[in-house]
């Protein structure tokens, strides 16, 4: 069986979405389950708009640097 791994900088919505999914895997199927694993999907889309927001920004702080033109805080 294949095992998520985690690093050290795992968002904390991908920490909750394994949560849920292996909540998931200990219930037998139905409606309850589902709707952890519906859960579970929608936490590791938050988690890939997240880091997506995360990686621009950094861009758009490094383009600023870059060109001279900002003031230093």
């Amino acid at each position: 069986m294949a095992r998520m791994q985690i690093s050290d900088e795992t968002s904390t919505w991908l920490l909750q979405a394994k949560d849920f999914l292996d909540q998931a895997r200990r219930l037998k199927p139905g409606p309850g389950r589902n709707e952890l694993r519906q859960t579970a999907k929608v936490l590791r889309e938050l988690a890939k708009h997240e880091a997506a927001s995360e990686s621009a920004l950094g861009r758009d702080w490094r383009q600023r640097t870059r060109s001279g033109g900002g003031s230093a805080l």
